[in-house]
C-alpha cells in the first residue's frame, strides 16, 4: 500500500523513492508527434534530475535538438503509485556522468558498449508532476468501491490521493 503524503515536500520525497524501487517508465517529448517509448531511468533526488541514456540516433534525441520539454510516466511494480511527471528534457555532455551510470546491462543496446559514440545522455529536471498513492490491496479497493458504489452519502470509495507537485516552489 503506498504512503499517503500529506504535503507537496512529502510528495516529492516519496516520489524519488518510488523511482528509486522501479526504474523504468514511458517517456515522451511534449509538442510532438513521437508516441511514449518506454526508458530506464537514473535519478538524481540531490539534484533534482532524472538521467536517461539513449542512442543519438532515436527519435527521441532527433526530437530534442530544438529543445523541449518532455513528459515521463511511471507506475510502481504494484501497481498502488502512478506519477506523470513534466519538465525540460535537455542533451547532456559529461563522460563523468556516462561512467558513473554505465552498467553491463547498457553496453547491450551499443554495439562497442560504453565507447559507442551513438551513446547520448539526456537530462530531465522535474517541474511538475502528477501523483496517484492507492491502497495496493485489491480486495481492499474493491470492497471500498462496493461500498461507495452502494451507499447514497458516499460519492467515492477512499482508495487513495492525487497530488499536483510544484518543484519550482519546493526549492
Amino acid at each position: 500500500m503506498a504512503h499517503k503524503p500529506e504535503t507537496d515536500a512529502d510528495a516529492a520525497k516519496q516520489l524519488w523513492k518510488r523511482l528509486e524501487d522501479t526504474r523504468t517508465g514511458m517517456l515522451s517529448v511534449d509538442d510532438d508527434s513521437m508516441l511514449p517509448q518506454p526508458m530506464t531511468h537514473f535519478i538524481d533526488p540531490e539534484g533534482e534530475v532524472i538521467w536517461f541514456i539513449t542512442s543519438q540516433d532515436t527519435e527521441l534525441v532527433e526530437a530534442l535538438k530544438a529543445g523541449a520539454d518532455a513528459t515521463y510516466c511511471y507506475q510502481s511494480q504494484k501497481g498502488d503509485y502512478h506519477a506523470s511527471i513534466r519538465g525540460p528534457l535537455v542533451l547532456h555532455k559529461s563522460e563523468e556522468k556516462l561512467d558513473e551510470l554505465w552498467s553491463v546491462p547498457l553496453a547491450a543496446w551499443f554495439e562497442q558498449g560504453r565507447d559507442d559514440p551513438k551513446v547520448t545522455l539526456l537530462q530531465f529536471t522535474p517541474r511538475k508532476a502528477a501523483i496517484w498513492a492507492s491502497d495496493g490491496n485489491p480486495v481492499l479497493v474493491g470492497l471500498k468501491m462496493i461500498n461507495a458504489a452502494m451507499r447514497d452519502d458516499v460519492h467515492e470509495p477512499d482508495v487513495g490521493i492525487s497530488r499536483v507537485i510544484d518543484f519550482t516552489k519546493l526549492a
